[in-house]
């Protein structure tokens, strides 16, 4: 089994900055891939960015330019640095990890509320 725990979020103004972080323990086979996802209020739940085991990233266009994803695999921690964020990035952000052998594992989220 694989554990994610998140943290970093909170309540931040338009034009702030927070960093998320998601810490991976268990069985934790590579490589494998993570990401952060994010439902807002209403929302289905939606991809923010991923980071591969090479540390290639792909984003989602909303995000471009103003969130970095990273991981430290010594570590076993993602990040995600969001800057500029805006209310319409308002939404529980949650931890994802995939590994090669269809292992498909979701933290239990941290909210971010971003005020206008």
């Amino acid at each position: 089994q694989v554990q994610l725990v998140e943290s970093g979020g909170g309540l931040v103004q338009a034009g702030g900055s927070l960093r998320l972080s998601c810490v991976a323990s268990g069985n934790l086979i590579r490589p494998n891939t993570m990401g952060w996802y994010r439902q807002g209020p209403g929302n289905q739940r939606e991809l923010v960015a991923t980071i591969d085991a090479g540390a290639y990233t792909n984003y989602a266009d909303s995000v471009k330019g103003r969130f970095t994803v990273s991981r430290d695999n010594v570590k076993n921690t993602m990040y995600l640095q969001m800057n500029s964020l805006k209310p319409e990035d308002t939404a529980v952000y949650y931890c994802n990890l995939r590994n090669a052998y269809g292992g498909k594992y979701w933290g239990q989220g941290t909210q971010v509320t971003v005020s206008s």
